[in-house]
């Protein structure tokens, strides 16, 4: 029987990655439901591809578009948050694939859970906003949540089979980002075309910002975490630009697992779908007769203070991180604009960390109002 499949984001970067994957296991998939923005060109041709049964889109402008290229496909297309939460609750769904960047599918995200079903996560806001509520409901629903970031799902297949007592740390890598080697005098100069031209992986707007500032990693050590119950002080993170080990586990005993392959997001997705198990597949492999060397670095913690501000509000916690993860985005979001430059991002982050008064054991309407004050903070 077909695994029924709902997608949240499926015209981003993952979603269509994640889309190529069913392509593949066309006998073990069927995409019931789908959410989007705007994209009309692409979410028609996912319907007519896959002809999911429900679909949420932006508003109502983008869905009569919709229809109108459809021309009376029957398909029910839904908008705006009431249609992103039927998207992630539809009965039919057994597994959802979570890959909106940013808060929006968090409270969708935690009602997919308590109706039971697995989660595929690639949107690590969602841990890095509400970990302790989300894990929370994902232990009391009895449900899995496979990680799609590569470095996730790295330590994951790293740990496979091993106690996590006998865990030293985990390490988690990174590319480095396109201003690896830029001086920090110059990041006020930097334009939004430079953030987003990464070196190794190809990512939406917002998540290569925040390669290029470290926040990505920053939110990767919240992430790492909740998904595998580790104290911050055996979480680390180091600097390699080659991309070819996600991320490697060191235990006790001084023994290093690493898993290594190319910087292809399809081979993560491909192992989370397939709830962590290994099959053939068509994409890119590591060949290590290419491979002129291997290089790792400390991270520059000064030069990007984002990396330290994820650590010091995960250590914190109660509703600090909604605070950096509200912050962070509404300040992509005017770099991306022009309004602010690249060196602006982490001083407007810091302003809202520094202002919020943290309140410790929140529930979601503690976090959902800290995110809404964080982004208000913004437009100061």
């Amino acid at each position: 029987m077909k695994k029924g499949l709902s997608i949240l984001g499926s015209t981003g970067s993952i979603g269509k990655q994640a889309l190529e994957v069913v392509s593949i296991f066309p006998s073990l998939f069927n995409v019931v439901a789908i959410a989007a923005k705007d994209e009309v060109d692409d979410i028609a041709q996912q319907i007519i591809k896959f002809k999911p049964k429900l679909v949420s889109v932006l508003n109502d402008e983008v869905k009569q578009k919709i229809e109108a290229k459809l021309a009376g496909a029957k398909v029910e297309i839904l908008t705006g948050s009431e249609g992103l939460l039927k998207v992630a609750t539809v009965p039919e769904a057994k597994m959802v694939v979570v890959a909106i960047p940013g808060s929006l599918c968090l409270v969708p995200t935690l009602e997919a859970v308590k109706l039971k079903k697995d989660i595929a996560l690639a949107t690590k806001e969602v841990l890095v906003v509400a970990g302790e509520i989300f894990m929370k409901e994902v232990k009391s629903a009895g449900v899995k949540v496979y990680p799609i970031d590569s470095e996730h799902s790295a330590i994951a297949q790293c740990l496979a089979g091993e106690d996590l007592k006998t865990v030293s740390k985990i390490v988690i890598t990174a590319s480095g980002g396109p201003f690896l080697k830029t001086p920090a005098e110059k990041f006020s100069q930097l334009t939004a075309k430079e953030a987003l031209a990464h070196p190794t992986w190809k990512m939406g707007p917002k998540i290569t910002v925040d390669s290029a500032s470290l926040m990505n990693k920053g939110f990767e050590v919240i992430e790492a975490h909740y998904l595998f119950g580790l104290d911050y002080s055996k979480i680390e993170v180091i600097i390699h630009p080659q991309s070819m080990i996600h991320s490697f586990v060191e235990f006790v005993d001084g023994s290093v697992k690493a898993q290594l392959g190319a910087p292809d997001m399809r081979v993560p997705i491909q192992y989370a779908l397939l709830e962590q198990k290994r099959s053939a597949n068509m994409w890119n492999k590591l060949d290590f007769k290419k491979l002129a060397q291997l290089t790792f670095l400390p991270p520059d913690k000064i030069k990007f203070p984002c990396l330290q501000y994820a650590y010091d509000a995960g250590k914190t916690g109660g509703t600090r991180p909604a605070v950096l993860n509200a912050a962070n985005e509404e300040a992509v979001k005017l770099f991306l604009k022009g309004k602010i430059n690249f060196a602006q991002i982490p001083l407007k982050i810091k302003t809202a960390l520094d202002r919020h008064e943290n309140k410790t054991n929140p529930i979601l309407q503690d976090i959902l109002a800290a995110d809404k004050w964080a982004r208000e903070q913004m437009l100061i």
